[in-house]
């Protein structure tokens, strides 16, 4: 059985009333915090997912249907989703993020430097094009697998195909 307050609600966001929002905030707004902090496990990041919540209900207010799901319901598969997304979003972020504090690019020697390897361009470059593409993108660079597929705009099994099969041809130079 729907409540008078919940009947209300859906009344407004049906017909585009911005009365809804205050509603719905004054009413679940508590309830749809505690979701999203449980997923996010960040304050901030939860208090930025609840203002993206309704701000994407308010945008879909007109498509919900009352007979598919409760109010509730609905308001929560929005919030939960939204957290789900800010979270990912977050992650992708922190892992694109260079570490400068933590790397040791800057404190290589050269005396561990095998003479070998030092001519590795020049082995590079006796590959077929295709593997040195994808060799160069990632080791003399930088870019990661990712990286390198939206920059070549080559699918990222294919990156890692051409990366294997470098890297073997190359095995080859080095280990005859």
């Amino acid at each position: 059985m729907v409540s008078k307050l919940e009947q209300h609600i859906v009344n407004l966001l049906q017909e585009g009333d911005k009365r809804a929002i205050p509603l719905i905030y004054e009413n679940y707004s508590h309830s749809l915090l505690g979701v999203i902090s449980k997923i996010t496990h960040d304050e901030a990041m939860a208090q930025d997912a609840l203002q993206e919540s309704f701000i994407k209900i308010w945008r879909y207010s007109k498509k919900y249907d009352p007979s598919k799901a409760k109010l509730f319901t609905w308001l929560y598969r929005i919030a939960r989703n939204t957290a789900i997304d800010k979270l990912r979003s977050h992650n992708i972020k922190f892992e694109k993020e260079v570490q400068i504090a933590n790397t040791n690019v800057y404190k290589l020697s050269t005396s561990g430097l095998n003479q070998d390897t030092i001519d590795l361009q020049k082995h590079v470059a006796t590959l077929d094009l295709k593997y040195q593409t994808v060799l160069k993108a990632l080791f003399f660079e930088g870019m990661t697998q990712q990286e390198a597929s939206d920059e070549l705009d080559i699918p990222l099994g294919t990156i890692k195909s051409r990366l294997k099969i470098g890297l073997r041809e190359l095995k080859k130079i080095y280990n005859p």
